[in-house]
């Protein structure tokens, strides 16, 4: 990141310094000792950090619900756990709903609900309740994490029969790419 009067600049951008006014892209254009010479320096960007889960780079939001007393009164605060649960079932009801007319339809007119949509309509409560039931089970901020945004696959040392890690014939270890273990159960895929 780019600063000039402890002020950051953005590339691509016009700005004004001293009463000079540079054009848009003088920053792309300018030569490092161009840079310094009017007082901007380089500086390293924030660091990154997940706010759905953190509070900063090293700070992890609470977890488990929490329940205290303050000044004489119970007050409850979501923890993480809570907050996704509640998630995973709106994300089953935005996957029911489009189907929600078939079932008000067949129940209306007394014909049968097709049962390509009684089976997926299951799948999707079962696909949420056991979503649900993995974010209680979650350890750990981490753990929550992967759980839900984690790569389908992950790469690692293959193993033999009996645990040992495999290496070729120059004892460097053998990968292999599997599915993922902390991640969560899939969505059905819709109809």
């Amino acid at each position: 990141m780019l600063k000039l009067d402890n002020k950051p600049l953005s590339y691509d951008r016009a700005f004004t310094h001293a009463g000079i006014q540079y054009p848009a892209n003088w920053l792309r254009l300018a030569s490092l000792e161009e840079k310094q010479a009017i007082g901007i320096i380089e500086v390293s960007d924030d660091p990154w950090y997940d706010k759905r889960f953190y509070w900063n780079q090293a700070t992890p939001k609470q977890l488990d619900d929490k329940t205290e007393t303050v000044d004489g009164e119970e007050v409850k605060t979501t923890g993480l756990k809570t907050q996704w649960s509640d998630t995973q079932g709106e994300i089953a009801a935005s996957l029911l709903a489009p189907s929600d007319w078939r079932i008000i339809k067949a129940k209306e007119t007394g014909t049968n609900i097709p049962s390509v949509w009684k089976t997926y309509r299951a799948a999707v409560r079962t696909a949420c309740n056991t979503r649900q039931t993995e974010i209680g089970n979650a350890a750990d901020v981490p753990a929550l994490k992967e759980l839900l945004f984690g790569e389908p696959t992950i790469t690692r040392q293959k193993n033999d029969s009996e645990g040992k890690a495999v290496v070729d014939s120059d004892n460097k270890p053998v990968m292999e790419t599997v599915a993922n273990p902390g991640i969560a159960t899939a969505w059905p895929t819709p109809i």
